[in-house]
């Protein structure tokens, strides 16, 4: 394959992606969804690297059901056991799992930047899994599926996106995906979490509520200590969301979040499975989503 031909097969972000393309993902999804038998061995014979340099149980485990599904011969490698706790780079690291034949790379890393240099380097597509705020392609892929069975259609969907904007790749590769489909998207976020040059509209939660979904974002507990939120429990009053918000959202719309889910500060207990919720039903959406994008990947 020509580099041209690998960077087609990759999936680095959904900025840069069609929207032909994405419905290609979404209906290819649909169909792995159709075929509820646990393999389909098309993929017998190549072998997947699930590369992560940031930890992320759910986002590994989705990949590995959807490769394992798909027939794939699956290669787990996590930075917190790995060489490159002992310096070795990133690079070197894909590179090495790359000269012993390694057929396509899915790639979770904090930093910033490097996935493209790295997908400009290698010689096998490389699926990205979260690049620092940047994207997280596959976890708006299940998203947009998600809405979209919900819904039939997201054009003219508002979808109100909720909490740490600034440092949100789920938001950000939302945004991108949904307005080449229509849908409007507003931001609703403490003064500072938000990231005005996203170019999105900042409502207030009372006006986030009247949206067709509200999706929650996972609040990072770890920056009380910074001083960016106070306590989780004003972060919850101000911005969460409790069954007394939950009471005043229109009974046709959902409650989405990416997980893992902070119970009782961005999103009250008892609402998690509420019968508005697609919390758990966005994880279940993911395997077929990641089949279909493991498959472009690999055919």
């Amino acid at each position: 394959m020509t580099l041209t031909q690998i960077r087609q097969k990759s999936l680095l972000g959904l900025k840069e992606l069609g929207r032909g393309e994405i419905e290609s993902i979404l209906n290819r999804a649909a169909h792995w969804e159709s075929h509820p038998e646990k393999v389909n061995p098309v993929l017998t014979g190549k072998f997947v690297a699930n590369m992560f340099f940031e930890n992320s149980t759910r986002t590994r485990f989705s990949f590995e059901v959807a490769e394992k599904r798909l027939g794939a011969e699956v290669l787990n490698f996590s930075a917190a056991v790995s060489s490159v706790q002992k310096g070795e780079s990133i690079y070197d690291t894909v590179r090495t799992l790359e000269s012993m034949g390694i057929d396509a790379g899915v790639i979770r890393l904090k930093p910033n930047g490097i996935l493209a240099e790295l997908a400009e380097k290698v010689n096998v597509p490389l699926i990205n899994a979260g690049d620092g705020n940047n994207e997280h392609p596959t976890q708006a892929l299940l998203d947009l599926y998600t809405m979209r069975k919900q819904f039939g259609d997201l054009k003219g969907l508002k979808v109100a996106i909720i909490g740490d904007i600034l440092h949100s790749r789920v938001a950000r590769s939302n945004l991108w995906a949904l307005t080449k489909f229509g849908a409007q998207v507003v931001f609703c976020a403490p003064p500072n979490m938000q990231a005005p040059e996203l170019g999105a509209p900042i409502v207030s939660i009372d006006e986030a509520l009247k949206a067709d979904v509200i999706m929650m974002l996972r609040v990072q507990l770890e920056r009380h200590e910074s001083g960016m939120i106070k306590s989780a429990e004003e972060y919850r009053q101000q911005f969460g969301l409790t069954v007394e918000r939950a009471a005043r959202i229109a009974p046709h719309a959902i409650i989405m979040h990416p997980a893992p889910v902070n119970r009782n500060v961005e999103i009250d207990d008892e609402l998690v499975e509420h019968p508005q919720s697609r919390i758990f039903p966005q994880m279940q959406n993911g395997v077929p989503v990641r089949m279909a994008v493991i498959e472009r990947s690999l055919q």
